[in-house]
């Protein structure tokens, strides 16, 4: 018998140790993320930067997101971009192409990016000239939301074709985030998309997250966007 649980069955008490060890592991794993993420954390505060990471699932947009406020805000503040992938520098190459400096990620089978990789990446730029750093994570709603890389805020990117209930099925990545971008509003004539509803089921999963209606590819709200980025940077330097 499983002194733990009581299970008699030989299979039951296998099942339940087992579990217990992934568990364990799981909290191992994440201990140290966390460990590194402090010093990625000390690293920013030291140097004055801004950490902004990026979440979203696959085709929110974030790259176009991304070539849009680079392209705006490059001649006001110096910046870097950490692009993730498992696999390919095609986002990296489109990055490369708005002259920012930008340093890419293949993450393989990992479907987020964790301290230690940004801690790593961190060598290819120079620190002491930058004002704002941009984390592309992964495309995935779920990995991405356990794992602190050290950024100032998470930024979550919900693209409307997603429809209004990622924030419901996929709480914990906005629960841990202080953006949320909601993209593609150009598109509100053509899909059947209740933004009020998405905005109700953001706001249940998050009260105090504040969420921004854009479109990177019209500019419909970017400037709001911008606004935040900017004023988030004062704020730190002060």
């Amino acid at each position: 018998m499983c002194d733990n649980c009581g299970c008699e069955e030989t299979t039951l008490f296998h099942k339940h140790n087992e579990d217990k060890r992934l568990i364990e592991l799981e909290e191992k794993v994440l201990n140290k993320n966390d460990r590194l993420a402090e010093r990625n954390r000390g690293i920013f505060e030291a140097m004055g930067i801004l950490a902004v990471n990026l979440v979203s699932s696959p085709g929110a947009g974030k790259t176009t997101l991304l070539e849009t406020t680079l392209n705006k805000l490059k001649g006001e503040l110096n910046i870097g971009v950490i692009e993730g992938d498992q696999q390919t520098n095609r986002d990296a190459k489109r990055i490369e192409a708005t002259g920012v400096k930008v340093h890419q990620i293949n993450t393989m089978d990992a479907c987020h990016l964790d301290a230690h990789m940004i801690r790593y990446a961190l060598d290819v730029f120079q620190l002491d000239k930058l004002d704002l750093l941009f984390i592309e994570n992964v495309g995935n709603l779920i990995c991405p939301a356990a794992f602190d890389l050290g950024e100032d805020f998470r930024v979550v990117v919900l693209s409307i074709t997603e429809g209004e209930d990622k924030p419901l099925k996929y709480p914990g990545v906005f629960l841990g985030s202080q953006l949320v971008l909601i993209n593609k509003i150009d598109l509100l004539g053509v899909l059947e998309f209740d933004l009020d509803q998405c905005l109700s089921y953001v706001n249940k999963v998050n009260p105090s997250v504040q969420s921004i209606c854009i479109s990177a590819k019209t500019g419909e709200g970017m400037d709001i966007w911008y606004d935040w980025v900017k004023q988030k940077i004062i704020k730190k330097l002060n």
